[in-house]
C-alpha cells in the first residue's frame, strides 16, 4: 500500500531491510516489537546514501562540533519545534543510549540516576553500567494521565540523587510533556542543583493536537542540561548510527569535547550524510509520515475497541509505540501468549517496568491491514 510519499514494505521487503525487528521473527509470525517502521526510507535519504557510497563515503566521519550536522539540525528545530539551536552547540554521537552513558560518567557526579518508569527497556540498567544505582519515579499504572510526580521527585533528589533521565516525548507511555510540567521538572532539578539528560529522539514524532518543547527550550536549563536527538526514528535509520548531543553551556560542551576518543564511541560518516538529508530535505516525507501514523492511532482505538474492549490505553500523543493494559483479561504475560498462540510479536509491558504484569508495547507504524491483522490476532491470543 502507497498513501503519496509513504509505502508500506512488502514482507518480503519488510524480511530484508529489517533484519532485527523481521528478520528476527519465525516465519507467520507478525512483529509489532521493537522500534522500527514497516515503511521504505524517504527518497531522499536513500539517495543522499548511494550518492555517497558511490563517492566513497566509507571512511572515519569528521571528528567535530557544529559543521553541516549542527546547521542541519538547528535548522530542523527551527521549522519543526520553534527553536533557536546554534548549530555550534550540536555533537554528534553514536547513538542515544551511548549518549546517556558518555554523559553520565563526564558530567554526573557519583550518586543515583532517577528513571522514571515504564522507560525505554535497553535504558534500564544504564545507571548500574557506569557505576551508579537507580532510583525509579514510578508512574501509578492506575493513573488517568501519565505523569511526573514532581514530590516524589523532589523527594528522590533530596535523599541524594543526582541525574534525571527524562525520556521526553516519553516511550512507551507515548507522553508529550506540557511547557509547564517541564518547568515544574526544572524547578525541581534547581532546587537540587541537579543534573538533566533529555532524551528528545521522539521529537520529530510528535502527533497532531500536542508540540514539543525542548527541555532546553526552558530558561535555566542550560547550565545543567544536555539533550540528546537523532533523525533516527522519524526517518528508520537506527542502524546508520548517528545522534546528536545538543549542549548550550559552554563548559559542559569543553567536557564533552575534551573526552579521550576511547570513550566515545565513533559515530558514522554514512549516518550525518542520512541526518543531514533528513533534516534538510526529509519535511514532506515526515509531514506524510505523521498524516499516516495519525490514521494509524484512530485505527488501533477503534480495533481495540472492537476486539479488545476491555484493554485501556491512554491518548498517543507521540511517537508509533502504543502502551497497552491488558490487566483485564487475567494474564501475567499477556506478549508472551501472543506470540505463542496469536503469532504476533509484541514487547511485554515489564520489560519496560520490571513487575509489571499485563501490559504490552505494540507498534504502530505498519500497514493498515497489519494493524488490523495484529489485534485480531491478540484478541484471539487472549480470549
Amino acid at each position: 500500500m502507497s498513501d503519496g510519499l509513504i509505502r508500506d514494505l512488502t514482507d518480503e521487503e519488510a524480511r530484508a531491510s529489517l533484519r532485527a525487528k523481521w528478520g528476527m521473527a519465525e516465519e507467520g509470525v507478525i512483529p509489532a516489537w521493537i522500534a522500527e517502521m514497516d515503511y521504505a526510507p524517504a527518497d531522499c535519504v536513500t539517495d543522499a546514501l548511494v550518492d555517497a557510497v558511490r563517492q566513497g563515503v566509507l571512511g572515519y566521519p569528521p571528528f567535530e562540533t557544529g559543521g553541516q550536522l549542527g546547521e542541519a539540525y538547528a535548522g530542523f528545530a527551527a521549522r519543526h519545534f520553534g527553536q533557536h539551536v546554534d548549530p555550534g552547540h550540536v555533537r554528534p554521537v553514536v547513538d542515544v543510549t551511548a549518549g546517556v552513558r558518555l554523559l553520565l560518567d563526564v558530567l554526573s557526579g557519583p550518586g543515583p540516576m532517577v528513571m522514571p518508569v515504564p522507560a525505554y527497556s535497553p535504558q534500564l540498567e544504564i545507571a548500574q553500567i557506569t557505576g551508579r544505582e537507580r532510583v525509579d519515579l514510578f508512574v501509578d499504572p492506575e493513573a488517568e494521565r501519565a505523569e511526573l510526580d514532581l514530590d516524589q521527585l523532589d523527594r528522590l533528589l533530596a535523599d541524594g540523587a543526582q541525574t534525571l533521565l527524562l525520556t521526553q516525548p516519553h516511550n512507551p507511555w507515548g507522553r508529550v510533556f506540557t511547557r509547564a510540567e517541564l518547568e515544574g521538572v526544572r524547578d525541581v532539578v534547581v532546587r537540587h542543583g541537579a543534573r538533566v539528560i533529555s532524551d528528545e529522539i521522539h521529537a520529530p514524532l510528535v502527533l497532531p493536537g500536542a508540540r514539543h518543547v525542548s527541555y532546553l527550550d526552558l530558561e535555566g536549563t542550560a547550565d545543567h542540561a544536555v539533550a540528546l536527538v537523532a533523525a533516527s526514528k522519524a526517518f528508520n535509520t537506527a542502524g546508520l548510527k548517528c545522534a546528536q548531543l545538543v549542549i548550550p553551556d559552554d563548559a559542559t560542551r569543553k567536557a564533552i569535547e575534551d573526552v579521550p576518543m576511547a570513550r566515545n564511541d565513533s559515530w558514522s560518516s554514512l549516518g550525518i550524510v542520512a541526518s543531514i538529508a533528513a533534516y534538510t530535505q526529509g519535511d514532506a516525507w515526515l509531514a506524510a509520515l505523521l498524516e499516516r501514523l495519525d490514521q494509524q492511532r484512530t485505527l488501533l482505538a477503534t480495533l481495540l475497541a472492537e476486539h479488545l474492549p476491555a484493554a485501556r490505553m491512554r491518548p498517543l500523543e507521540a511517537t508509533y509505540l502504543a502502551w497497552i493494559d491488558l490487566r483485564a483479561y487475567g494474564h501475567q504475560r499477556p506478549a508472551e501468549l501472543a506470540k505463542e498462540r496469536g503469532r504476533v510479536w509484541v514487547y511485554e509491558g515489564d520489560a519496560f517496568h520490571p513487575g509489571l504484569s499485563g501490559h504490552i508495547r505494540l507498534n504502530i507504524a505498519t500497514s493498515p491491514e497489519r494493524l488490523t491483522e495484529v489485534v485480531r490476532r491478540l484478541a484471539s491470543a487472549l480470549a
